[in-house]
């Protein structure tokens, strides 16, 4: 009877878990602290009651108003039901006194000329790349040329001098020797650091289309930053690596050789496959994995979970791009995404060139 007990607190631990990492997708901000808080709440109310497990999460899980409406459609998309709504509270409209650009006290013609100028190159920025003309690419794969991809930084077996750390026996007498037998100073070392490694795996399929060649261009600025802590293979029915080609300095020259080397351009996706080539084939032991697919799994999705945990276990991090993450309203609810994101330390958008500013901060160790 008491094994029984323990395992249904198991499985409601991995159904509410699961539940805030889709949240924590969709944006609401359901992190370890709120959901240790679901939780204990669970064990007091009990989760037989849809309307009790409706009314904890909501409490526990928001942070703020703007939360809620995605909060109901994930209640609702993932536990297959209709949760309790509250009453939409009275409309109360407000006056305020706006005034225009032009009319702000203090503001000199200049600096409204580099406002206005700004505003333009503040939108290309955050529009969708599906939607822009062949001007607005290719503005947006020239800036991806100059994009710096910072790189998180590890530690090394291999030791070098240091101005503090243990001390170094050995350098110290060769520098006492050279001066006379007199100890001048101390000689010390420490561990060296050298960039962690990333794996990038790029799905070209046909719902990729229209992102994969922006996506290629930001491995290309990857492997520039970083070529010897950077492989880059693209998926869709097999595992190419197209590190090599990437290694180019010209972009065009090096998207062309891209061109040449992938066979499987705009078919079907096979992920789990494909996971279980790279983790056959490759070493992704240490490295930071990033995953850019929209999570359209042609396989079994059962194999994309299993092959996802193997790799959460080897790799330091995963971090799963999606383009369509960044549209307003998106949910990860389809099989692939559904069976990936337990295993995602990162679940990010890549649908625009801020999100690959965020993306290439998040590499190099910073969030904001």
């Amino acid at each position: 009877m008491s094994e029984g007990v323990h395992d249904g607190e198991r499985d409601l631990v991995a159904v509410m878990t699961g539940f805030a990492r889709t949240l924590r997708a969709a944006g609401v901000p359901a992190d370890h602290e709120r959901t240790q808080a679901l939780l204990r709440a669970l064990t007091v109310l009990g989760a037989a009651s849809p309307r009790g497990v409706y009314w904890a999460g909501r409490l526990t899980l928001c942070a703020s108003a703007e939360d809620l409406p995605r909060y109901d459609r994930v209640f609702d998309a993932y536990f297959g039901g209709t949760g309790p709504r509250p009453a939409p509270p009275p409309l109360i409209g407000v006056t305020r006194n706006v005034t225009t650009l032009s009319g702000t006290p203090g503001q000199s013609r200049e600096q409204e000329e580099r406002a206005a100028a700004a505003s333009p190159a503040e939108v290309l920025r955050t529009r969708d790349v599906a939607a822009m003309t062949g001007a607005e690419l290719a503005e947006v794969r020239r800036l991806l040329a100059l994009l710096r991809v910072g790189r998180q930084r590890r530690r090394s077996r291999r030791f070098g001098p240091s101005h503090r750390g243990r001390l170094d026996g050995g350098a110290t007498i060769r520098d006492t020797l050279r001066h006379g037998g007199q100890t001048v100073r101390l000689r010390h070392r420490a561990h060296r650091t050298r960039p962690r490694r990333v794996v990038l795996l790029v799905d070209v399929s046909g719902s990729m289309s229209p992102y994969a060649d922006t996506l290629l261009r930001l491995g290309h600025a990857m492997v520039r930053a970083e070529p010897r802590a950077t492989e880059v293979f693209s998926v869709g029915t097999r595992l190419t690596r197209i590190t090599a080609e990437l290694r180019r300095r010209d972009p065009a020259s090096a998207m062309e050789a891209v061109s040449g080397a992938i066979p499987d351009w705009s078919g079907g996706t096979r992920l789990g496959e494909e996971l279980r080539s790279l983790l056959r084939l490759h070493d992704a032991a240490g490295a930071t994995v990033v995953v850019a697919s929209d999570g359209w799994e042609r396989g079994d999705a059962s194999l994309l979970g299993a092959q996802m945990a193997r790799l959460s276990r080897t790799a330091y991090r995963v971090v799963w791009v999606n383009p369509h993450k960044g549209q307003e309203g998106y949910l990860p609810l389809t099989a692939g995404m559904r069976a990936a994101l337990p295993y995602v330390d990162d679940f990010v958008a890549g649908h625009s060139l801020a999100a690959f500013e965020a993306l290439a901060r998040l590499l190099g160790g910073r969030r904001a």
